[in-house]
């Protein structure tokens, strides 16, 4: 049940030296990958770390922290906004397909026309970024057709930014779940040196590392203590 798996989950500061398997952790991605991202662009890429040495260096990239040094496999989960053109194409492609197989002939054109205005304009639009400048043309072509609708006003390159992180951090999370599923540990490190990670990894200009989850099974001390949350009625607004 889903309440046993979140109640399993805790942040596992410290692994016992049993091995975990790469193929168990490598379908856990799998199942990450139906978490929903902002209009299914699914900008981001997984970096599953298991060569001893490479271990070692994403370790001391991440502050040397007891989560990582004593991590069995690391998985880095990794934004590639740079992906918008193509990724965007490639969107419009399966949709243009999965309208004439799903929908009546006769809604084709219009459905299709959509597609394309969304995934061939506004897309390529609303992730553009040259130095700050698009975004705040975006923002300001927003602030004024607000005056007289609704309309989504997180359109800053700095905005756009935020929501790739968001949708790559919640594939995270994903990954986190399907992980207690079969019994393993994990542990969010949000204490790493972007720099040193993206030059061991290889990683282009475009792309930022969203997130680092250590993987393993758990040592008694690598749970500090109970479990903290805040009541719920500090965070449970009803209206």
């Amino acid at each position: 049940m889903l309440k046993d798996i979140l109640e399993f989950r805790r942040a596992t500061r410290n692994y016992s030296d049993r091995s975990i398997d790469p193929d168990s952790v490598a379908e856990c991605i799998r199942l990450a990958q139906l978490t929903p991202t902002s209009s299914n662009m699914q900008m981001y890429e997984v970096y599953h770390i298991v060569d001893k040495k490479l271990l070692n260096k994403v370790a001391n990239a991440c502050l040397g922290q007891g989560a990582a040094t004593t991590a069995q496999q690391i998985v880095v989960f990794v934004t590639r906004q740079d992906y918008y053109r193509q990724n965007a194409q490639t969107l419009l492609n399966f949709e243009k397909e999965n309208v004439m197989r799903n929908s009546p002939q006769d809604r084709w054109a219009h459905r299709i026309k959509r597609w394309e205005m969304y995934y061939g304009k506004y897309i390529p639009f609303i992730y553009a970024r040259f130095g700050g400048l698009l975004g705040m043309v975006r923002k300001v072509l927003a602030q004024t057709v607000g005056l007289f609708r609704p309309i989504v006003r997180q359109v800053s390159e700095s905005d756009r930014r935020v929501s790739v992180h968001q949708s790559c951090g919640m594939v995270a999370q994903t990954f986190m779940l399907a992980m207690a599923e079969k019994g393993y540990d994990t542990c969010p490190l949000g204490g790493f040196d972007s720099w040193r990670l993206k030059k061991i990894l290889h990683l282009p200009h475009g792309s930022e590392i969203g997130l680092v989850v250590s993987c393993g099974i758990r040592n008694k001390s690598g749970i500090w203590g109970d479990r903290f949350r805040f009541p719920f009625d500090k965070i449970y607004k009803r209206v």
